[in-house]
């Protein structure tokens, strides 16, 4: 087994928060901590950092590994910027329960805590935390979906609850039809009692809403549709897969290391 220690004169282990990243530079093989430092996360402060490290590592950007925690999400803007530099960036591997145990947290800890772990790694377990500019667009839109339909489902509910309890017309005894949803987006103002014209206008409201829900989630199938048979055809072929179950495996999947086995896929 080929670990990290025997690629990387360095490795900086990063500790990520919205507000700051603390930084902890080891050495590499002896895993001696020779410096650490916290920046804000502001553009200013996610420059001096990458600046920091090139100073205190010699410019030797392919000797140098980053570790960071959170590369998804507090520390997406750090792990661009770092890799745009010339770095590598990895996830850093989870601490165990066992490590843990009865030991003090504290930011320059967690990221001494990520470069030291990463330092014993085998290096082809690596979890490389750039997906690439196809899986970063899958996963932007599958999450714009799922929002999406959740939103939709909240409007038709709202809908439906006004119509089961004010007389506007509308039969809701059973689920509502596209055909009656576009019916109420179509209504118009009139003149009757307020307890009936508000509830009118708010079923009008979010009938519009089911409408232009339904015409994004076209436009986004439309986008992943293209994304997934420009790039990954061949999982269409699969039967019982189509365009959105296809995004959400290639999202999955991501780079290598992330998946496991099979199992872990499945």
């Amino acid at each position: 087994m080929s670990i990290v220690a025997d690629h990387y004169r360095f490795v900086v282990g990063v500790d990520t928060h919205a507000a700051t990243h603390t930084y902890a530079l080891l050495e590499s093989p002896s895993g001696k901590e020779l410096v650490t430092e916290t920046f804000p996360t502001t553009p200013a402060g996610l420059s001096r950092a990458a600046a920091w490290v090139g100073r205190r590592t010699g410019g030797d950007v392919d000797g140098v590994l980053v570790s960071a925690e959170g590369t998804g999400s507090y520390g997406a803007v750090m792990a661009n910027l770092m890799s745009e530099t010339g770095y590598r960036v990895v996830e850093a591997p989870a601490p165990s329960a066992k490590r843990l145990r009865g030991v003090g947290k504290t930011d320059t800890l967690d990221a001494v805590t990520a470069a030291r772990s990463t330092l014993v790694m085998d290096v082809n377990r690596l979890r490389d935390r750039r997906a690439g500019e196809l899986q970063t667009a899958l996963k932007v839109l599958t999450a714009a979906r799922d929002q999406m339909n959740a939103d939709r489902l909240r409007s038709i509910n709202a809908l439906t609850a006004l119509l089961r309890t004010h007389d506007l017309g509308v039969d809701a005894r059973k689920a509502l039809t596209l055909t009656q949803i576009r019916a109420v987006a179509g209504w118009r103002r009139r003149k009757e009692p307020l307890s009936l014209s508000v509830p009118r206008a708010d079923a009008i409201r979010h009938a519009r809403r089911v409408i232009d829900l339904d015409r994004d989630l076209k436009g986004n199938r439309e986008q992943v549709t293209k994304l997934v048979t420009d790039h990954a055809p061949v999982l269409l072929e699969m039967t019982g897969v189509g365009a959105v179950t296809a995004a959400v495996v290639m999202t999955v999947w991501s780079h290598p290391g992330r998946i496991r086995s099979q199992a872990a896929l499945a």
